[in-house]
């Protein structure tokens, strides 16, 4: 097996070989064809998140190294283990890597994306992911069938779109005078505006401060896009809207975009914070309860929702979003350029 390790937090990834596993017990073994490359897989790569003010959220003890990064993977199952059933050898499938204890309260509830103790593959240091010719799944009920969809797009529905969607419902119901607003419109900013209108009934508004993910954005179907480096761009946002959006997903999560959000949101509407940039966020808490707006966080989404995008997708429902395929040896490039904001849509490793 041929995986891009961290071996160093910040350092390039290290093109390793070592023997491919073996599955035991429910185990299934896939053989991955594409991984998704994310912002999540920098912020690991860098060993920290932004606490804002200097202060970092240190991953060194929840991943501990060597670690192999990936978590939007699709493949092809090779084998399984003695209890592992229903397992057909030869499917092509998409892996949900949100995976927690299984036995807490939370994953009891459907949540496992949210369990406290996760086993979250190419996420945390107890499954390694998808940089890598093959990737270990503890349970058959993790592969998904994706239809008729490209491959490489089935595995970036993995985390962009199954984030995108679970952000989504979290809106809620909407009138017709209920605009939507997407803050940012990278890969899962993207998969928000394919969405919307499956989802929400509507398409949906978007703001970036790139020019080339603004026509991207209204080439995928937004109804308008505004240059957030616009100073009148808020402004224009609340004219465009009937005085603000009923929600803004914001899939930054920075100070600035918050910032925007707060400065948009109509009455009565909901911030939903889906990004993980980092830094801090203030708002007086009279104006929380006497505007009154909510303010929701939302992490990727559930198996259930997994399943209930999927059906969208075979449905034909959502069409794709641009994706740039490559070898998987150039795993540290894609990740330099995602930094760099040099990414429209995804990139997608090819082992």
């Amino acid at each position: 097996m041929l995986s891009q390790v961290i071996t160093a937090f910040g350092a390039p990834l290290n093109a390793v070989d070592t023997p491919t596993p073996e599955p035991g017990g429910t185990e299934v073994l896939v053989k991955v064809h594409h991984c998704g490359v994310c912002h999540t897989d920098i912020h690991l790569h860098d060993g920290y998140f932004s606490l804002g003010s200097g202060k970092k959220l240190e991953l060194a003890r929840g991943v501990p190294l060597p670690h192999t990064l990936g978590h939007e993977i699709e493949g092809e199952i090779i084998a399984a283990g003695p209890d592992a059933t229903g397992v057909v050898v030869g499917a092509r499938v998409a892996v949900f890597p949100w995976i927690g204890c299984g036995t807490c309260a939370t994953c009891q509830r459907g949540e496992e994306q949210n369990c406290g103790r996760p086993r979250q593959i190419g996420c945390s240091g107890r499954a390694p992911g998808g940089y890598a010719t093959h990737v270990l799944v503890p349970h058959p009920r993790y592969l998904l069938d994706y239809g008729a969809a490209p491959p490489a797009l089935a595995a970036t529905y993995m985390c962009a779109g199954l984030t995108a969607f679970s952000a989504l419902k979290k809106v809620g119901p909407v009138a017709a005078g209920d605009p939507v607003l997407v803050l940012g419109t990278g890969g899962v900013g993207m998969m928000a505006i394919r969405f919307a209108e499956a989802v929400l009934g509507q398409t949906a508004f978007a703001v970036d401060i790139d020019d080339s993910r603004l026509k991207a954005a209204l080439a995928a179907g937004a109804r308008r896009a505004y240059d957030a480096n616009d100073p009148d761009a808020a402004k224009k946002v609340k004219s465009d809207t009937d005085g603000g959006p009923f929600a803004v997903i914001d899939f930054v999560g920075s100070e600035a975009s918050f910032a925007f959000a707060n400065g948009v949101v109509r009455r009565g509407g909901r911030i939903i914070v889906v990004g993980l940039s980092g830094g801090t966020m203030t708002a007086p808490l009279l104006m929380i309860a006497m505007r009154p707006f909510s303010i929701i966080g939302s992490y990727t989404g559930s198996l259930r929702e997994a399943r209930e995008m999927l059906d969208l997708v075979r449905g034909g429902n959502v069409e794709s979003i641009p994706i740039d395929q490559r070898p998987l040896s150039g795993a540290n490039q894609a990740l330099d350029d995602l930094r760099a904001g040099k990414v429209v849509g995804r990139v997608v490793l090819t082992p």
